[in-house]
């Protein structure tokens, strides 16, 4: 008899769900019942096949230095005018 060592993760609700349409999506091609652990398998075997997709998504998108800078200048006058305000 063969012990299997299972690991516990901690996913977000949406990626939870995410991962469950996904399984379902495999039941239906395969015809059988496919279990979170070999749905990501599977997500993972994907990756492999398509590397320049997951570079892809990984890529910052054009522009994200500049709003980055905007949102950090913004975010800094926020915090000089809350300080004005304690000031007071």
């Amino acid at each position: 008899m063969a012990i299997l060592v299972m690991s516990t993760i901690s996913v977000k609700e949406d990626v939870k769900e995410d991962l469950l349409r996904y399984a379902s999506e495999l039941q239906i091609k395969m015809g059988r019942r496919v279990d979170f652990n070999e749905a990501i398998r599977f997500l993972l075997m994907e990756r492999r096949r398509h590397p320049s997709l997951l570079s892809e998504a990984c890529t910052p998108a054009a522009g994200v230095e500049e709003a980055k800078r905007a949102l950090m200048e913004e975010r800094r006058l926020d915090e000089e005018r809350a300080e004005r305000r304690l000031r007071r």
